[in-house]
């Protein structure tokens, strides 16, 4: 760990000079207390840093948060074993019937409502506060609840180091969160421009907390932070049903449903906070975790060790080095081909952008967070699958 400033602590031993002022001008804002703390996988985000642990008094930052609201991770570890699947022969089936059971890509939607698991999850976004909000802004929002998106969103299946099968997946919000989120974004800088507050970054407006403006987006937060986990459930209980008709009924015996860009109160330092990770999870004390690598590497179940001076916090994956425009003139498809080897996945230029080499490599994030989180357990793929 490293404190680059009272207000700033570091554990990311990879650190762009961009990345870090970004990361100075958040912490210098008034009402952060007691410190940021910057993860392993810290890399330029909109506003806030991604990786980054946001704790503020009587404020929260929207684009802190993320427009991403609730993104997340879910795991599930199955009764079956690498044996059982060899026993199946090739991947290949397993993989499209997944890709047909769960809509990829921006923009894609499911046709109807799939299921009574389907509508059950949306009776209760239905019922809760903030259900206005999402239909006003986004009236298809139940088409999109089970349904994956692009960029470094996926579902695999995997086998840890005793052979055993898990089912992994990790997305958000989808366009429903984005839009609430854009929508307060907008609505904070409206209101620091009102205030006359002089910004460091237009994109770290701020919403306070004796304003009804910062009680809306607090509601429709909570809203979308629980349309993502419910979206990860559903997508989840999609993706057993294709294992069962490739293998057999899945019998879950362990799982674990985390969100990484969301806003919660918490006491740290004594004091109760709005704690915002964004591109982070929680890490207390004994708290399950996921962290995936980037596609073609392993990934990781984890559980918290409570460190006070990161706020209970831990990295959410590897973290990008290179943009997604750097890295499609950086990297070759031969070169994307030779680091899915062994792996069943859609085999296309789309996913170049997604190349291991674009992040940085999980083993060093993980050094860097061995104070942060003990590995329960370590995957690796056997299947991907990921939308254009």
């Amino acid at each position: 760990m490293e404190q680059i400033s009272n207000r700033l602590m570091n554990w990311a031993s990879i650190l762009d000079p961009a990345t870090r002022e970004q990361a100075e001008r958040t912490a210098s804002m008034p009402f952060i207390y007691p410190h940021l703390a910057l993860m392993p996988d810290a890399h330029l985000g909109k506003g806030a840093t991604v990786g980054s642990v946001i704790p503020t008094l009587g404020a929260v930052i929207p684009a802190a948060v993320g427009v991403d609201i609730g993104c997340g991770m879910m795991a599930v570890r199955t009764q079956f074993t690498a044996a059982d699947a060899k026993r199946r022969g090739s991947l290949t089936a397993l993989r499209e019937s997944i890709e047909r059971a769960v809509p990829l890509s921006a923009g894609r939607y499911n046709s109807g409502i799939r299921d009574s698991h389907t509508q059950a999850c949306i009776a209760s976004l239905e019922a809760r506060e903030g259900a206005d909000s999402a239909q006003e802004i986004a009236p298809k929002w139940r088409l999109q609840l089970g349904t994956l998106g692009s960029g470094n969103h996926f579902i695999e299946v995997s086998l840890d180091e005793a052979d055993r099968l898990w089912l992994f997946l990790h997305s958000g919000s989808r366009g429903v969160g984005n839009k609430l989120a854009a929508a307060h974004i907008k609505i904070a800088q409206e209101q620091c421009q009102r205030r006359r507050v002089s910004l460091p970054d237009r994109d770290l407006a701020y919403l306070v907390e004796d304003e009804p403006e910062f009680w809306a987006y607090i509601r429709d937060l909570r809203w979308a932070q629980q349309f993502a986990l419910l979206n990860r459930a559903e997508m989840m209980h999609r993706v057993k049903d294709c294992v069962s008709a490739w293998l057999a009924e899945p019998l879950p015996a362990e799982e674990v449903n985390c969100h990484h860009n969301y806003t919660e109160q918490e006491t740290h330092f004594d004091k109760r906070v709005w704690l915002s990770r964004k591109g982070a999870i929680d890490a207390s004390a004994g708290k399950p975790g996921l962290i995936p690598g980037s596609m073609g590497t392993r990934s990781y179940v984890v559980e918290g060790k409570g460190n006070k001076l990161a706020l209970d916090s831990s990295p959410h994956g590897a973290g990008r080095e290179y943009s997604r425009s750097a890295a499609r003139k950086r990297f070759t498809r031969p070169e994307l081909d030779a680091a899915m080897a062994g792996i069943e996945w859609r085999r296309t230029d789309a996913f170049l952008d997604e190349i291991p080499a674009a992040y940085k490599p999980i083993d060093t994030v993980m050094r860097d967070a061995a104070d942060l989180v003990e590995v329960r357990h370590t995957l690796r793929q056997i299947v991907n699958v990921k939308g254009n």
